[in-house]
């Protein structure tokens, strides 16, 4: 079974246990708040939807999620955006790292 974006409820939960805050910029998420900056949304670190292990599947704000859009991760993480919020490879999340020297793919679980 799996939820309105086709991640497996297993994936769900342990990333929901794993990313209590943004991947990207490292802000706490808050479920009571309506602020863009603290409200979690699913993220694939590599943009491909098929791709929903563990691995690719990660919880960030809705505003780092809006400005990573389709783009690739490594291209993103040098845009003004980035810049501006000071994220960089070495400040996001071990599971960004990751997927950034070993990108997942359809293979992997």
């Amino acid at each position: 079974m799996s939820n309105q974006w086709s991640i497996p409820k297993n994936v769900e939960q342990i990333v929901r246990e794993r990313d209590t805050a943004c991947v990207y910029c490292g802000v706490s998420f808050s479920c009571e708040s309506n602020s863009r900056k603290s409200k979690p949304s699913w993220e694939h670190i590599i943009n491909d939807i098929r791709i929903n292990g563990t691995d690719n599947i990660a919880l960030c704000c809705v505003s780092c999620n809006a400005s990573k859009g389709s783009k690739l991760l490594k291209d993103w993480l040098e845009s003004d955006y980035c810049k501006k919020k000071e994220i960089t490879v070495d400040s996001v999340a071990e599971i960004v790292r990751i997927a950034l020297n070993n990108p997942p793919g359809l293979d992997n679980d």
